[in-house]
C-alpha cells in the first residue's frame, strides 16, 4: 500500500487526523525556534546583567531588560526583580521572590504554548479508535445486509475493515511523535528555567545586599 493509500484509506476521519498532524508540526517547529537557549537565556545579556550587578548599576540593568533586544525570558524575569527592588526600602529583600514568581509565570506561558501538542497526542488515537469503530460497524452491516457473496460484497467488507485498521494506524503515527516532541520541549523549557535561575543568582544576591535607600535612589523618576 502506498503512502497516499494510507491517507485516502482512512476516510473523513483520516483526513481529520492528517490535519491535526499538520497543526502539530507547525506548532512544534514554532516552539522549537521559540525555546532555543540563545533566545531564552542569551549569553550576551547574561554577561551584561552580571556586569551591572557587580557595578550595582541596577537602573542600567533594568533599561537593558526593557529594551527590544533585552525582552527575553531571562530579561523579563530580571526586570521583575529589579522593579520590585526599586519600589521601596525593603524591595531588595523581595527581589528574589519577585524573580521566582516571574520565572514561574514565564515558564507556565511557554508550557501553555506547547499544550496543543499534548492535546493532539491524546486526541489522535481517540480519532483512530473512532475510525476503527466506524469501520467495524460498516463491516458488520455489510455481512448482515448483503445476501450474495459477490465480488462487491468482499470489496465492501475489505474497505470497511481497511478503514478500521488504517485510522488506528494514522492515530498512532500522529500521537507517538507528538508525545516525544512534547516531552523534549518540556525538558528544554525546564532546562532554560534552570539556566536562567543560575544566571540571575548574582543579580539577586546584589539586590539583597544593597541597602534600601541606595536602591530607591536608582529608581527612575516619573
Amino acid at each position: 500500500m502506498t503512502f497516499f493509500k494510507y491517507i485516502e484509506g482512512g476516510g473523513v476521519i483520516g483526513y481529520v487526523i492528517l490535519a491535526l498532524s499538520v497543526v502539530a508540526v507547525a506548532i512544534a517547529i514554532a516552539a522549537a525556534l521559540r525555546t532555543r537557549r540563545d533566545r531564552l537565556v542569551p549569553d550576551g545579556q547574561v554577561r551584561r546583567l552580571r556586569a551591572h550587578a557587580e557595578a550595582r548599576d541596577f537602573r542600567a540593568a533594568l533599561e537593558n531588560c526593557r529594551s527590544e533586544s533585552g525582552d527575553t525570558f531571562v530579561g523579563r524575569i530580571a526586570a521583575a526583580g529589579i522593579e520590585r527592588a526599586l519600589r521601596g526600602p525593603l524591595g531588595g529583600l523581595e527581589a528574589r521572590a519577585a524573580m521566582e514568581d516571574a520565572g514561574e509565570d514565564e515558564t507556565a506561558r511557554l508550557f501553555r504554548a506547547i499544550d496543543t501538542i499534548a492535546v493532539i497526542a491524546s486526541v489522535a488515537p481517540l480519532l483512530g479508535l473512532l475510525g476503527t469503530v466506524q469501520g467495524m460497524i460498516g463491516a458488520f452491516e455489510t455481512v448482515a445486509t448483503v445476501a450474495t457473496k459477490s465480488s462487491s460484497y468482499y470489496e465492501t467488507l475489505a474497505t470497511n475493515i481497511s478503514i478500521a485498521l488504517i485510522t488506528t494506524f494514522q492515530g498512532l503515527v500522529v500521537a507517538i511523535p507528538c508525545v516525544m516532541v512534547h516531552s523534549l520541549l518540556r525538558r528544554r523549557i525546564d532546562r532554560a528555567a534552570s539556566d536562567a535561575g543560575r544566571a540571575l543568582e548574582p543579580l539577586a544576591m546584589a539586590l539583597e545586599q544593597v541597602e534600601g535607600h541606595a536602591l530607591s535612589s536608582e529608581a527612575p523618576h516619573t
